[in-house]
């Protein structure tokens, strides 16, 4: 209709060059294994996935835990310090890149969201946004964090919580948007 605003043309839209990180032939490798060879792995082969994980260029600790229920888009943009656990479901959207300290424990159905998309561009352009979790963090189930932020050292973040903020090391934190509570 003539008058009418247009907020998107998704016609429009082009990835950005190198967006992945990796040719589409390794991506697809990696879609292919992570379906099959990481997913149908027995919970106890903890080694297996790590394996799987730096095998595709993942940065993975000593003694990490990734249940094989877990997803990421790209692991060479992850990272994943010593004894760290990443619980069953968890989806570690890695547009850009994910960066987990040690000791840290991202349990199941979390979901670290580094890509979003300018709504105010008509081409509804992709972008990807860093994320850091520090050291000795514990984020409990079903948690989403924002494109972009941080979480401080030995901070908790409360079941279903929603972070939209940065977030200072050794703080608790609940709620949808996650608020500090107290310290830890």
């Amino acid at each position: 209709m003539a008058g009418e605003k247009t907020y998107q043309q998704l016609d429009q839209f082009k990835l950005p060059p190198n967006f992945r990180g990796r040719g589409a032939v390794t991506v697809q490798l990696w879609w292919i294994v992570q379906s099959t060879l990481f997913a149908c792995s027995p919970q106890f082969m903890y080694g297996w996935r790590r394996f799987l994980l730096r095998a595709f260029g993942a940065n993975i600790g000593r003694n990490v835990i990734v249940r094989p229920t877990v997803k990421t888009q790209f692991p060479w943009k992850v990272t994943i310090g010593d004894h760290s656990w990443i619980g069953d479901e968890v989806i570690l959207y890695s547009l850009g890149r994910i960066n987990i300290g040690k000791n840290t424990v991202v349990s199941q159905r979390s979901y670290i969201c580094t890509g979003t998309h300018d709504y105010n561009a008509v081409a509804f352009d992709i972008e990807s946004h860093d994320i850091t979790i520090g050291d000795q963090c514990w984020l409990a189930t079903d948690v989403f964090v924002a494109p972009g932020l941080s979480i401080g050292d030995g901070s908790v973040i409360g079941a279903r919580s929603s972070v939209f903020k940065n977030i200072p090391a050794g703080k608790i934190c609940a709620g949808s948007p996650a608020v500090i509570i107290r310290n830890r």
